[in-house]
This record gives C-alpha cells, structure tokens and sequence, in this order.
C-alpha cells in the first residue's frame, strides 16, 4: 500500500477513534453521576449496568487507539505491511479494510 494512502487511512482513522473514546468517556461519567442520585431501586442498577457497558466500550476504543498508533510507528519505521508475526507483507486489500492490521489473515485466523 502506498504510503501516503496508509498515513490518509490511519490519520483519518485515529481521529474517529479519538472522538468516540472521548464521547463513550462522557457517557460514563454522566452515568456514573446518575448512579449517585437516588431513585428506585431498579433504577440504580440500570445506571451501573450502562457504566459499566460504557466502560467496555472505552476499553475497546482505547485498544484500537493503541493499534493505530503501533501501525503509524511502523509506518514511520518503514515496517508498515508487514506482519509483526512473521514479517510477511499483509495484502494491500487487508490493508485497505483495516489499516491498523499487525498480521496476515491466516496469522490472525491461527491467533483466535
């Protein structure tokens, strides 16, 4: 993959990330406010069960995040496309559907 397309996709890629890591933040600390005011007793587990899910979800931005950025190192250390497993170039297509992509499919396939 052309260089400039894999820095237009990650940037592009990091920025959406970014912004939903930063609203599901918001979300969370807006439940865990409502957590604190009292209602039913319902009620409060509802608030705890949505903190807990936006808590999830942060977690699981935070670790794309993360990949991004692993994948824009590599960009700039001139190792972008390759596995980070075996060293084998990962297709452009791989690439074009997830950027942040550190193995080849079958490596990832070996990896579950």
């Amino acid at each position: 993959m052309d260089e400039d397309r894999a820095r237009e996709l990650l940037r592009a890629e990091r920025s959406e990330v970014a912004a939903l890591l930063r609203s599901t933040e918001e979300a969370a600390r807006i439940d865990d406010q409502a957590s604190d005011i009292p209602a039913d007793f319902g009620d409060a587990g509802l608030a705890l069960t949505e903190e807990a899910n936006d808590e999830a979800v942060a977690a699981q931005l935070r670790d794309r995040l993360a990949a991004v950025d692993r994948a824009l190192a590599r960009l700039e250390a001139g190792t972008y496309g390759r596995s980070v497993l075996s060293g084998k170039p990962i297709p452009d297509a791989r690439l074009e559907a997830d950027p942040a992509a550190e193995l080849t499919v079958e490596e990832a396939r070996a990896d579950r």
